[in-house]
């Protein structure tokens, strides 16, 4: 079903072409001045100066010509030339009702479905996930959510971090501690062990380690400098032990995502580009796309547009390793390949911005894309603490995120325990929903471009524009829906101004939840779900619906916030939030 606001601006753009001036002046926007109308036009205004007369008179002959009333309920040209306009009633409860006997609550889907690719996560194996991954799996979790809602084919890939130094490091460090193990003995040509000579403790305590000793040993890091070269040519021992790690580690980040019920579709990483990087080379230099530079292979990507400096996509060192732009074009290869992707849409620190320019500028230059094939970046903030530095462990370290999860979950856990209304188990599981929703919702009412400060105890509060209040609202009208008993079936009444301010919000769903989806901005759609939950809790404390005598004005108003609650669980699955049955 069409947007509101389309439907509205379609009518008006009939009027001003009746009326005989450009119907680009039509445009439609919510009402800065909602005690006098719902939505206003000020094209008049800008239209003056093109048709050298007064604004008031140009929006009075625009009014003049409105003369199908179906949508629009009121019109009024306002000195000193604005448009106030305001919603047929009848209109209304129509509208309303088709959302609620649609599945999709009427949402305008995309006409064309794409395929597209959402590259976020980033995490590295052989380290654990901490504090910095928290707003690549959000953010990217949500987006893709949100293209999935919208009806294109979303593939989530965590695109892993998995053949660069520290898989050298940690056989370094292994062939250290335990020289005896038969993945070091060259001329061993049996099946190595199924199982892995190390935990996923011990893994991660093997990494910073031998990460200390490169710094400081130079034997040590040409070592490990070696053993990677060595295992990307496939020395078998080494290719062994990767194995394990790649299991251990892939094994622990998937609880871990899936603590933060955030789900990947594709398990890839660098290692799995790498077959496509020798043929991409010597089809960049045999194009003449890629030249050398000081002994490095390098493909200029600067355009006589650009006001800042960009330097030359790196392809090769001058010692012939690869690089990150390399891994990321050979990885944007293997996708066009296998996916054919409309799409492929990447979630990073926006600091790393220059990265994806070089980037896609090369894959766009040297043709590893179609014309139309679409390359995006969404630059992410830093989350940081209360000092406005990024987020530290008390001791100045990183944070784990899975202290960082467990810690909030403990405190929830504690606050609920207090009311003593469930019983331990029950109480774990609220807590974890309840804290995820603190941290998500936190997370996610920020515009994602920007940094933000990460405070849980304003995270956590029932009251404010917190995950916790979104979820106590939606419980709370779950409650009012559970006892009483409804069809539903609107009318046209509207009977007092909080069912009227609730009714126009729910009427603008269609388009919040575009907007966001469209313009991937979950901050829009968390924004939206504040707004109807202050309009909620406005409604239910002045109109009381238990012991209503009035059946109709009853079904009514159940029927709205049954619609409200529907809108509300979509919106928050949207933004990866589960829903407890208690709070």
């Amino acid at each position: 079903m069409k947007k509101l606001i389309d439907l509205i601006q379609e009518e008006l753009v009939k009027a001003f072409t009746a009326a005989e001036m450009d119907p680009s002046y039509a445009r439609v926007s919510v009402s800065n001045r909602p005690d006098l109308c719902e939505y206003q036009c000020n094209g008049a205004m800008a239209a003056a100066k093109a048709y050298h007369k007064a604004p008031i008179q140009l929006a009075e002959a625009v009014v003049e010509k409105v003369t199908d009333h179906s949508v629009i309920g009121e019109i009024e040209a306002v000195k000193p030339g604005f448009i106030n306009l305001k919603i047929n009633p009848e209109f209304l409860a129509d509208y309303l009702s088709k959302m609620q006997n649609d599945e999709d609550l009427s949402v305008e889907k995309a006409k064309n479905p794409k395929t597209i690719i959402v590259d976020y996560g980033g995490a590295n194996v052989a380290k654990p996930l901490h504090v910095g991954h928290l707003r690549s799996a959000i953010i990217g979790e949500s987006i893709k959510r949100m293209g999935r809602f919208m009806g294109h084919n979303m593939i989530g890939d965590v695109h892993l971090g998995d053949w660069g130094l520290q898989m050298g490091l940690i056989i370094t460090e292994l062939q250290e501690r335990h020289p005896e193990l038969v993945y070091f003995d060259e001329s061993f040509t049996g099946e190595y062990p199924e199982e892995a000579p190390f935990t996923i403790s011990e893994l991660e305590e093997i990494y910073p380690c031998a990460s200390g000793k490169s710094k400081e040993d130079e034997d040590y890091k040409k070592r490990a400098l070696e053993a990677t070269r060595e295992l990307q040519q496939g020395r078998r021992g080494y290719r062994a032990i990767w194995k394990h790690i790649m299991n251990v580690s892939v094994a622990d980040l998937k609880k871990n995502y899936g603590n933060l019920d955030v789900h990947f579709d594709l398990w890839m990483g660098e290692s799995d580009a790498q077959e496509y990087i020798p043929d991409m080379v010597d089809y960049l230099k045999d194009n003449g796309y890629a030249h050398y530079d000081q002994g490095a292979l390098v493909v200029d990507v600067k355009e006589e547009t650009d006001t800042k400096e960009i330097p030359p996509c790196m392809i090769l060192k001058s010692d012939g390793a690869a690089l990150y732009d390399t891994t990321d074009l050979a990885t944007i290869i293997q996708r066009m390949k296998l996916y054919k992707p409309d799409e492929i849409c990447y979630l990073a620190d926006k600091r790393q911005e220059l990265h994806f320019v070089q980037c896609f500028r090369c894959a766009r230059k040297a043709k590893l894309v179609n014309d139309d094939t679409v390359l995006s970046f969404i630059g992410f903030g830093t989350m940081n603490g209360k000092d406005g530095k990024p987020f530290k462990t008390r001791e100045g370290g990183v944070m784990r995120l899975e202290k960082l999860v467990g810690d909030i979950q403990n405190e929830m856990f504690q606050k609920i325990s207090e009311n003593n209304t469930m019983d331990e188990e029950e109480a774990k599981e609220t807590a974890k929903m309840v804290a995820l929703s603190a941290i998500k919702y936190g997370d996610l009412s920020n515009q994602a471009s920007k940094d933000y400060i990460f405070d849980i105890k304003k995270f956590s509060e029932v009251v404010g524009k917190t995950g916790p209040y979104v979820l106590y609202t939606y419980l709370r009208v779950a409650k009012i829906l559970k006892n009483e008993t409804y069809t539903e079936n609107l009318t046209d009444s509207i009977y007092n101004i909080q069912d009227r301010n609730l009714r126009l919000k729910l009427l603008a769903f269609n388009e919040a939840v575009w907007n966001a989806c469209n313009l991937r901005l979950p901050s829009y759609i968390a924004s939206y779900i504040y707004e109807l939950c202050v309009l909620l809790n406005t409604f239910y404390q002045n109109n009381h619906i238990n012991g209503l005598e009035d059946e109709i004005k009853k079904n009514d108003w159940l029927s709205v916030l049954s619609l409200a609650n529907r809108i509300l669980f979509d919106l928050l699955n949207l933004l990866g939030m589960e829903i407890p049955s208690i709070m």
